[in-house]
């Protein structure tokens, strides 16, 4: 092999992201020494120094992970670790579709696929990044409804350049699928005379190293136009710093952006004159004095600190106001101050006492140990209005989960400590489309109907009247916030919503009522302050269409086209395609995951709809993907 060659070789090694694990010196340096040596014998000192290296993967056999970097030596472990961590059973899968060594070929290269654009390979929700998409995988509810999602004749090509799993996952099957990996129509490398090439061997079941070396130098461009391969491109190092500084310094922007935003007074005047908000947490404080007396409590996101003065005021001992504004951060102090409650730190640490009682950091509580002294697990009550849009919206949960496992000791309360998404669909009421029937007089329909439609792509945060709901309400989840995990953020639920047979909007006084039209659903909250804490007063939060408007509004989501619900008893015609006038559904089944945004404090949100008609017919609607921003 001529130095040329070797140098050839080398470069598409490199530029292969080491697909192909580069030899060690002194093996290169044996080889280079005989520059002149023919091609059998060439041949011969591959076949040694494969069966050589064989032991110490020379190849670079490890097992790569569908998901994530994790590599293993047996693709059983893989396979166990995809299916705990990644919720990707794919022995359960094989098994449940029945899949040959074709489809089962295939799946690989679709997951592998998918993954590398950071897409769920079950309900294509698309992630900014691989750790977003790690977050958002879940279980499969229907393997038959996406079993055509991998089945293509492209996905029989290797998605990644010489992937051992491909040949190693049916090495114990039985010899006619030995002998249908042979005759795969697509390999990863083609041979300039003979089209395809053969698996060299059963034992690896991937390329002989010569040949694939080779094939590379003299068919890199016809390979790759011909079979569309992509390459894994290691990333260098400075690189990857810039990178994550890059991360970093977006982070640090929207926060500096979100925290910015709350020093408006006119948010905290929207926030204080919530009467809904105040009083259910006028009544979880006040109303339960042996909670607060003589407490530590801590106060995470306290804004104008209207929470640390009732705790204050419950009898709390100490109450530790932490805000991110800097702006904010001063308020809380002054008006702390001007109400002889604002504990001197200062005072404090000369005299080693304070009649005061609340004390106001600047800094996110990620941070606090940076601004303040205070012992872990020394917090009596964790007291947070951390709740947005959507209930997730400026994902500020996190900081709020963060304080309690930093902070809060064990067995100690955390205020609210329920948190429940709710869900329920609405009319035609609560679109736009009413208003542009009629504008004084004039037809405008076709105004409503493109808002409508751009509806579909974007969530819209406004009041939706009770009266407008067409079907009952569901809980969508439940957050147990003493208890859940920081990961239990990111969720994917499953309800069913039922015609509400006693929709206002329908004139009609029979039980079968007509169909009404769906066209979407909105989501609410409520947040619990439960006996579990307050054994004295009980409260409730809760921003439902049939409660008292709050600032936080309802979220809706629009669907594509509406869809035709009405009570069983109604009379469907089985030709007519399901939700349509003609064959109304009888129950409409969601599947919805919220997820944080990649872009930072945001978060994104799928939703799968079924009709179900009378007759058990079901019908789906393409999945629709919306980002709150």
């Amino acid at each position: 092999m001529s130095t040329l060659s070797r140098h050839t070789m080398d470069q598409l090694t490199k530029d292969f992201d080491k697909e192909i694990p580069n030899m060690d010196n002194s093996k290169r340096e044996e080889e280079e020494d005989d520059p002149d040596e023919d091609q059998e014998d060439e041949q011969d000192d591959w076949d040694d120094w494969n069966a050589d290296e064989e032991g110490e993967e020379a190849f670079d056999s490890n097992f790569l992970c569908l998901f994530c970097n994790s590599k293993y030596n047996d693709c059983n472990m893989l396979f166990n670790h995809c299916n705990s961590v990644h919720y990707f059973d794919f022995h359960s899968i094989r098994r449940n579709l029945g899949l040959d060594f074709y489809g089962s070929f295939k799946i690989i290269n679709y997951v592998r696929s998918q993954v590398a654009e950071n897409r769920c390979w079950s309900c294509g929700l698309s992630c900014q990044s691989n750790l977003d998409l790690q977050h958002h995988l879940h279980k499969i509810l229907n393997l038959n409804d996406i079993k055509a999602l991998w089945d293509d004749d492209k996905y029989l090509k290797p998605f990644k350049q010489n992937d051992p799993l491909l040949y190693s996952f049916a090495e114990d099957e039985e010899d006619d699928d030995e002998t249908a990996r042979e005759n795969l129509p697509f390999h990863a490398n083609q041979n300039q005379n003979n089209g395809m090439e053969d698996c060299s061997s059963a034992s690896h079941g991937y390329l002989n190293a010569a040949r694939r070396l080779e094939a590379k130098i003299e068919n890199t461009v016809e390979t790759t136009e011909t079979l569309g391969l992509k390459y894994d491109v290691q990333e260098d190092n400075q690189l990857k710093i810039a990178r994550q500084i890059f991360d970093r310094n977006d982070i640090k922007n929207a926060n500096e952006n979100y925290f910015g935003s709350y020093g408006s007074f006119g948010i905290h005047r929207e926030m204080l004159s919530d009467k809904v908000r105040m009083e259910a947490y006028m009544k979880a404080i006040l109303e339960n004095p042996s909670l607060f007396q003589n407490a530590a409590v801590m106060d995470v996101g306290c804004g104008t600190g209207i929470l640390s003065l009732f705790a204050a005021k419950a009898g709390a001992s100490r109450v530790i106001a932490v805000e991110a504004s800097e702006k904010m951060a001063a308020v809380a102090t002054q008006i702390a101050e001007d109400n002889g409650l604002w504990r001197n730190r200062k005072q404090t640490r000369d005299c080693g006492m304070s009649s005061g009682i609340i004390e106001v950091i600047h800094g996110m509580v990620e941070e606090l140990d940076k601004n303040i002294e205070i012992q872990p697990h020394s917090v009596d009550v964790l007291l947070s209005e951390w709740m947005g849009y959507c209930l997730l919206y400026e994902s500020m949960l996190s900081s709020v989960l963060f304080a309690r496992d930093r902070w809060l000791k064990p067995g100690g309360a955390i205020l609210p400590d329920t948190a429940t998404i709710l869900v329920a669909g609405f009319g035609v009421g609560g679109t736009s489309l009413p208003f542009w029937e009629n504008v004084y007089g004039f037809r405008m329909s076709c105004v409503g109907k493109e808002l409508v439609r751009d509806a579909a792509k974007a969530p819209i945060v406004d009041i939706v009247d009770a009266n407008d709901l067409v079907t009952s309400p569901a809980i969508l989840h439940t957050f147990d916030l003493a208890t859940m995990r920081l990961d239990e953020v990111d969720f994917t639920a499953m309800t069913e919503l039922e015609p509400n047979l006693h929709n206002p909007s329908n004139n009609s006084n029979s039980v079968e009522a007509e169909a009404s039209w769906c066209h979407g659903v909105v989501l609410w909250f409520e947040t619990g302050f439960t006996s579990r804490f307050c054994k004295e007063s009980p409260a409730v939060l809760s921003s439902s269409p049939y409660t008292p408007k709050t600032h936080w509004s309802q979220t809706i989501l629009t669907f594509r086209e509406p869809i035709a619900v009405a009570s069983r008893k109604s009379v469907t015609n089985v030709s007519a395609p399901v939700g349509s006038h003609a064959c109304p559904a009888v129950k409409v089944h969601l599947r919805l995951s919220i997820a944080r945004a990649p872009e930072h404090r945001s978060i994104d949100i799928s939703l799968e709809t079924t009709g179900i008609a009378g007759d058990g017919r079901k019908r789906h609607w393409p999945v629709q993907l919306f980002t709150l921003r």
